[in-house]
This record gives C-alpha cells, structure tokens and sequence, in this order.
C-alpha cells in the first residue's frame, strides 16, 4: 500500500486531553471533565519554562534605545534573555550580562556611553537595566529571549509545541490528571513523562562543535 504522503500530524487540544483521559483509564465525559484538563495543560507547559531553554520559544527582538533612559519594560511574555548585542552603525557589540548584585554595586548608573552590560529584573513584567546609560537615541538593542508557551484556550486551539514534544505533552498531562482523578496510575505515568521529556529535551538542542581553547598563563 502506499503511504500518505504528508507529514502533518498534530493534536488539537480537545483530541490531547482524550488521550490523556485514555491513558488514566478514564473518558472525556463533561464540560468540567475538558476544562480541569484545559488547566492541567496551561500548568504543565508553564512548568516547561522551569526545565531550561525551549528551542522553540526563543523569540529574537530589537529595541532602539532612547538617550538617558537606563530602563526598558519587556513583554510579560518573556522568561528570561539569553543573549544580547548593541548595534551601532550597522556593526554588533557583544554585551555582558550582570547579577542583581553587580548591578547595585555600580556606583554610577546614569554614566551616559555606549552600553556594554545589562540586568534583567526577572519580575512578573520584566524590567532590563542597561548600563552605561544610553548616549544617543540611535543605537540598537537586539537580543534573543525565552518566552511563556502559547495559553490553550478552547478545545479546537492547536498546541504551542514542534512535534518532537507531542509525547511529553500527551504523557505529561495524564500525570497531572492522573494526581486528580487516577491516583493508583499516578506513578506509573510519571516514570513514562519524565522518560519521554528526557529524550525530547536532549534532542531540543543546538547540534554545534564543542571548542575548548585553554587558558595560556605567563
């Protein structure tokens, strides 16, 4: 027989959570039933941004800056930076990246220059502080960023997921349903998620040469 010829599989929301039902040993019967799995969802994929960079959810932005304003407002969709360079005259400065604490010692935050460092406030909204101050209202900012995974909000939405992570997905909300309405599988299911995330998180990265150069002393 031939094959299909397409290479489109996916899970709309409402077909993910009857095979998650399936895997407790129960059925999709309610209004109630969809919606307590809809938010077992939205909870497990937000937990996803705690397990480290999603390849998938790195977004890259690019901000002008606006002189003597040290301060920029990201998106409430952002989790966290990964890297950053300033752009001027079309050529890219590498940019470092400060803790908490190395920012506070600065003893001059308003030194207007070309900035070389930031911080980013990681709060509910998150806050970046550059420094040194910007000098002029030219330069860029461009910057690549982790962010939240889409909200599911009805049963016909499609995931926010690459295919390569449908089987932890699937996996992953019947153990949360399972601490809800299957208890005596909930073990079982969690060895299953944890195995399957392991494999799709070690393929989910970047397949690049590791270069180790070493440190010359005189």
């Amino acid at each position: 027989m031939a094959t299909s010829g397409t290479k489109a599989f996916k899970l709309d929301v409402s077909d993910l959570i009857e095979e998650a039902y399936e895997r407790c040993g129960l059925e999709m019967r309610s209004g109630y039933d969809a919606r307590t799995a809809r938010r077992s969802l939205n909870i497990l994929m937000s937990d996803w941004s705690n397990r480290g960079i999603n390849l998938w959810t790195i977004d890259q932005t690019t901000t002008t800056l606006t002189i003597s304003t040290n301060t920029e407002t990201l998106s409430a969709s952002v989790v966290d930076i990964t890297d950053m360079v300033l752009q001027r005259d079309n050529i890219d400065y590498t940019m470092e990246r400060l803790s908490r604490s190395e920012y506070h010692a600065l003893p001059k935050k308003a030194t207007e220059g070309r900035p070389t460092q930031y911080y980013v406030d990681r709060q509910a909204t998150p806050i970046l502080y550059l420094y040194p101050t910007p000098e002029n209202s030219t330069d860029k900012i461009i910057y690549y960023a982790t962010t939240r995974v889409e909200d599911t909000n009805t049963l016909l939405n499609d995931v926010d997921i690459p295919s390569r992570f449908i089987a932890p997905l699937v996996s992953g909300l019947s153990y949360h349903l399972s601490v809800k309405k299957a208890p005596e599988r909930t073990q079982a299911l969690k060895a299953i998620y944890e195995e399957e995330m392991q494999r799709a998180e070690f393929e989910d990265r970047e397949k690049v040469s590791l270069r180790l150069v070493p440190a010359r002393s005189r």
